[in-house]
């Protein structure tokens, strides 16, 4: 099976109403104002391709209805699956999904509970191992994510956080993916200057600097803790060529340097090994910098422009920049700005 999403087709699918686009890339951006279905959108695409992987995987019989029912529960933190309908809808939930040849999709009525209605996928799973990185970072709360769930088995954390504290528990290992990785692993290192590691006997992350020193978790900066997951996942092997990674709101607690310096790195991974991205923003810093980045090369990032006032817009970033609410306030600042020097 394709590991690459190609195209989605929403309908009625919660506050992003109605969604569909055929022309995604390695790269792609999902732009918008705070309330127009960034995350939403993330999540619907992650919830799907998780429940593919899972689908089948090793000795798990659990028929795939069961399998993506459960995903889109605890992703969305529901207590029954019809309040994913859009409200004002007169018509079921319609969620379709294509990779390469292969087509997935479900439906599900208001009315709906515990179960999607229907649903058509594939006779194999989907291989590989994707990725959901939130906005707020986990390795401060990661026994706390583990025990809601694992013990308490609450809502909370909902499974982009649970999915990533299981991935981050596994062990570094030196083995061929991890070389594979290791130019784009320097990369992060330098970034945050030094390395966060998982002591197993205290059950604590912890921080070293380049001079050996050892920091607490809490005593270490949002944005390093941040990037530090991505040079976990790369160092694990948890990562490889058929997963896609799912990023939300990227310039969290980064400082602009290190934001992009963590597109660069994104951008190395999206080129060398051809892995997928799917990474929401309100942050003109990232827009510029993918657009430069686009600029070297045509259908490679692809941003989606969600808001309230316009039409979804698709495009190639290498096209230039789409209208936007974040694009609009920067020029418009800068256009005060001309007006106060002239």
């Amino acid at each position: 099976m394709s590991c690459k999403i190609d195209a989605a087709c929403m309908k009625n699918y919660g506050i992003l109403g109605d969604f569909q686009c055929d022309q995604f890339s390695n790269i792609n951006l999902i732009i918008g104002e705070n309330g127009t279905g960034k995350t939403y959108l993330l999540k619907s695409l992650y919830s799907m391709i998780r429940s593919l992987e899972e689908y089948k995987r090793g000795d798990n019989i659990k028929p795939f209805i069961d399998v993506l029912s459960e995903k889109l529960r605890w992703t969305f933190q529901i207590d029954k699956l019809g309040d994913m309908v859009t409200r004002s809808a007169s018509e079921s939930l319609k969620f379709d999904l294509k990779l390469g040849d292969i087509m997935a999709n479900y439906q599900l009525s208001q009315s709906a509970s515990n179960k999607v209605g229907s649903a058509i996928y594939p006779d194999t799973g989907k291989i590989g191992n994707s990725i959901f990185i939130p906005a707020k970072e986990v390795l401060s709360l990661f026994s706390i994510i583990l025990k809601s769930r694992e013990v308490d088995q609450v809502f909370g954390f909902d499974d982009t956080y649970y999915d990533l504290a299981k991935a981050l528990r596994i062990a570094p290992s030196r083995g061929k993916n991890y070389s594979a990785f290791a130019n784009s692993g320097k990369i992060v290192s330098d970034v945050i200057n030094g390395k966060v590691d998982y002591d197993e006997n205290s059950g604590k992350w912890y921080y070293k600097n380049r001079k050996n020193q050892k920091f607490s978790i809490g005593a270490t900066s949002e944005g390093v803790k941040k990037i530090a997951i991505m040079d976990r996942l790369l160092a694990n092997g948890y990562l490889d060529h058929d997963s896609i990674i799912f990023i939300d709101e990227i310039e969290a607690a980064l400082h602009p340097d290190a934001v992009c310096q963590y597109l660069d790195m994104i951008d190395k991974i999206a080129r060398e090994m051809d892995i997928q991205f799917f990474i929401s923003s309100h942050s003109y810093f990232v827009i510029k910098k993918l657009f430069l980045i686009a600029y070297k090369r045509a259908d490679y990032v692809t941003c989606i422009s969600l808001d309230r006032d316009r039409n979804i817009q698709v495009c190639d970033l290498h096209d230039g920049m789409p209208n936007n609410s974040i694009i609009d306030a920067s020029i418009r600042l800068y256009e005060e700005e001309i007006e106060e020097v002239l």
